[in-house]
């Protein structure tokens, strides 16, 4: 399933301006809630919906993050991908994104359906631990980014992160049902 618009408007919590209703987006708001209120996540480091660019074959492509946490540096410290459909099958997906986020790889990677999660190490790309309450707290999450400096991936590992990504997105984009899927344009930046 992939993400369509349901033509409504709603509030978004992190930010208070009015977005568009998606079949996602009330998930991406109980996430970010979750994450700010129960596991102490500052609400002015998280964004949603963060665009991702890769390259394949020259042409560049993307899709989006649903949340963003960053520390007041700016590093991005947590990505969480919002999945529909069996959690442990987006956990690969999900440790490409974070290991080609501008400015990661992000140490934390986490893929749920807001009832189940894997909470991945993104240099293994091993699941570390299941189940929503097992996401880290803010506390955690930046004392295991202290112990994981950020350096960029090698032009050859970068270029097979991006080729695992795109073959996801192909499931993901490329089989669109209708106009109003909510799909990140081409060169979106």
């Amino acid at each position: 399933m992939h993400e369509v618009s349901l033509g409504g408007m709603l509030t978004d919590y992190l930010t208070g301006k009015t977005i568009e209703e998606t079949t996602y987006e009330e998930f991406r708001q109980a996430l970010a809630k979750y994450l700010v209120e129960e596991k102490d996540y500052p609400k002015t480091g998280l964004k949603a919906k963060v665009p991702l660019v890769f390259t394949i074959d020259g042409e560049e492509t993307g899709r989006h993050i649903d949340l963003v946490a960053s520390d007041d540096a700016g590093r991005p410290i947590v990505i969480v991908i919002f999945c529909a459909g069996d959690v442990g099958s987006f956990e690969r997906e999900t440790v490409s994104c974070a290991r080609l986020f501008p400015g990661g790889p992000v140490p934390v990677a986490i893929a749920t359906d807001s009832i189940g999660a894997s909470i991945l190490d993104t240099a293994s790309g091993d699941c570390v631990a299941t189940g929503v309450r097992a996401i880290p707290t803010w506390s955690e999450a930046l004392a295991i980014a202290a112990k994981k400096p950020a350096a960029p991936l090698p032009d050859e590992r970068r270029r097979k992160e991006e080729r695992i990504l795109h073959a996801y997105n192909g499931f993901l984009y490329g089989t669109c049902c209708s106009e109003s899927c909510v799909v990140p344009p081409k060169n979106a930046k």
